[in-house]
């Protein structure tokens, strides 16, 4: 039961994010409280991944799946891709991700939003002096995984 909550209000947060972040500019929301407002800032709008595919979503019994990786200095993840939707938020670090079947790579830092390829080998590397701090959404198919790990 926790466990349904939890993905519950995952999801609501997720909704609600993309329902903000789908509006244009500043808002400012009423707080309830005089002279007290909530400012929400768009961080990002994309209908693409990184690699320009068109964002698509499991079609049947979606899972919201929240996690949150820290990469030392240096380390590299294994080259793996993602069978569906995967989303970072960049909190503090340098990353590079390479797309490993075009060699195309792209830096990101504290602050970017990223929507990972789908079914492309990539492979992400910390290129800075800090740890590199993410929060990862990921949207699959209940009960599976989306990290494929290159043989």
């Amino acid at each position: 039961m926790v466990t349904s909550m939890l993905r519950s209000g995952y999801a609501a947060i997720v909704v609600s994010t993309a329902m903000l972040l789908s509006s244009s500019g500043l808002q400012a929301l009423d707080s309830g409280n005089p002279g007290a407002k909530v400012v929400v800032t768009p961080l990002a709008s994309v209908t693409t991944t990184a690699s320009g595919q068109p964002i698509v979503l499991p079609q049947k019994n979606v899972q919201v799946l929240v996690s949150s990786f820290e990469i030392p200095p240096g380390a590299k993840l294994p080259v793996h891709e993602h069978p569906s939707a995967r989303y970072a938020y960049v909190l503090a670090g340098n990353l590079e991700v390479t797309n490993v079947e075009t060699g195309k790579s792209t830096s990101y830092k504290k602050g970017d939003f990223i929507v990972e390829m789908i079914g492309e080998w990539h492979q992400g590397a910390n290129v800075g002096a800090e740890p590199v701090q993410l929060l990862v959404i990921d949207q699959v198919e209940e009960g599976t995984s989306n990290t494929v790990l290159k043989q």
